[in-house]
């Protein structure tokens, strides 16, 4: 009998992918764990390993196709451990059971399965003491579709409830469901979002190329329209004196890059950022609307924007207040040379918490940058140029000085956030940055 393999829930959210590479053909055989497709997801490329040990009997798939979680990829046939041994119930019963009289052998049957239900009883009241095994998208899945986890029979290794048996137990539950009573709630909930309109028809202007939207473009485009459809965007805008940290950067960027690392600006704003995220703590948080809450976190990663060809990717640097300069700076080159090198894994751009972006290096300036959903704000950096800037030598004295200074803009979600609180952020990140060898001591 085939076995059919659909596209695994990814997490994060994730809910298609794109086929790069199928790395097997009909009748391979393939044991478990062996890598049979490679797909790109969400700006990352992962290899999908086979769930079974058998043969492959038909290819559903190929390069190029896009694909979403659940849909059949493969399908196996003499898959390992199948159909090896008959149940139970289908020996012949014994001699003495024959004779029985049909009402008899029908009231100890009824008994058999009363005694059964009661068992199975046991463990699942059990199980409801403790939380079910399942992945935190399988959570949110679940959640969106009020489903209670205790109740769906898990089919991953270990009991782990997968999002493929929320759905199947979601899907049964609506079929019991009167389409009367659907109806109603069809008529109830309308959706509120308006559909794109229709293009006009172009070629009556001119002759025209069309190039399917894909990979890091196509993910992208979601993902801001996601952020910009749910998050009401407030920006606040500042300048940095970069003067001290750029003589303290030059001071030791040869001693940094004879260890493997690059003593970028955005080194520096990623640990003035994590400093300004710990004493500000709602701005290392999300918004989760159905429970009404704000998921506050106690660790602090840190995003950073990296533009490649395909476009733009945003790898995380994890434990940012745990690390030094100089870890941060061999770290960070390390990620933005692999992710150009589209050899960055998926799990390396996962579980941010704050996004920083900048620009500086081709010269922009100010720009309001899109918060990076479900974070709450994001940092846009500019480059730093030298300015004319009048400072106060001494009370009632002032000079006009060259400085080199940076321009900042900070976009934040005005569902849990204030203006006030961008500014008492800014004015943390702004200190830190403007004081390197006070903030920044520990170069080791």
């Amino acid at each position: 009998m085939a076995r059919p393999f659909k596209l695994p829930d990814l997490g994060e959210g994730i809910h298609e992918a794109e086929v790069l590479n199928v790395l097997v053909s009909v009748g391979d055989h393939v044991n478990e764990g062996d890598s049979i497709l490679e797909v790109e997801t969400d700006k990352a490329t992962a290899e999908i390993p086979s769930p079974f040990t058998g043969k492959v009997e038909e290819i559903k798939v190929k390069p190029g196709e896009t694909v979403e979680v659940g849909d059949v990829l493969l399908t196996f046939s003499d898959i390992e451990g199948e159909g090896e041994a008959k149940p139970l119930e289908e020996e012949a019963p014994p001699e003495k059971e024959k004779v029985e009289k049909p009402e008899k052998v029908e009231e100890k049957e009824k008994a058999e399965r009363r005694e059964e239900e009661e068992e199975k009883k046991k463990p699942l009241e059990k199980e409801r003491e403790g939380p079910v095994p399942a992945s935190p998208a399988t959570r949110r899945l679940a959640r969106e579709l009020s489903v209670d986890l205790h109740e769906v029979s898990p089919s991953g290794p270990g009991g782990r409830v997968t999002s493929d048996d929320v759905r199947a137990f979601a899907e049964k539950a609506e079929e019991k469901v009167p389409p009367e009573a659907r109806e109603k709630e069809k008529a109830a909930a309308r959706p509120i979002e308006e559909k794109a309109p229709e293009l006009p028809d172009f070629t009556r202007w001119g002759e025209l190329e069309r190039i399917p939207v894909r990979s890091i473009r196509r993910a992208t485009a979601k993902q801001m329209a996601l952020a910009w459809s749910q998050i009401p965007h407030v920006y606040n805008q500042d300048m940095v004196d970069m003067t001290k940290l750029d003589e303290f950067r030059r001071k030791h960027k040869k001693e940094v890059e004879e260890k493997g690392g690059k003593l970028s600006v955005t080194v520096f704003a990623l640990k003035a950022a994590a400093t300004a995220l710990k004493k500000h703590p709602r701005f290392n948080a999300s918004l989760d609307i159905r429970a009404g809450e704000m998921v506050l976190k106690q660790y602090y990663h840190v995003g950073v924007a990296v533009n490649t060809e395909e476009g733009l990717v945003v790898p995380v640097v994890r434990d940012v207040d745990r690390k030094s300069i100089v870890e941060l700076s061999v770290e960070l080159n390390d990620l933005v040379r692999r992710t150009r090198e589209r050899q960055v894994k998926l799990e390396e751009m996962q579980g941010g918490t704050f996004t920083i972006t900048n620009v500086g290096p081709m010269g922009g300036g100010y720009f309001a940058p899109i918060i990076n959903f479900p974070e709450v704000a994001i940092l846009g950096m500019g480059a730093a140029r030298m300015q004319a800037m009048v400072i106060e030598q001494e009370e009632g004295k002032h000079e006009v000085v060259p400085r080199l200074m940076m321009p900042v803009v900070l976009s934040i979600d005005h569902r849990i956030l204030d203006g006030a609180d961008a500014l008492l952020f800014m004015r943390t990140l702004i200190d830190s940055l403007e004081d390197p060898e006070e903030m920044f001591i520990t170069m080791t």
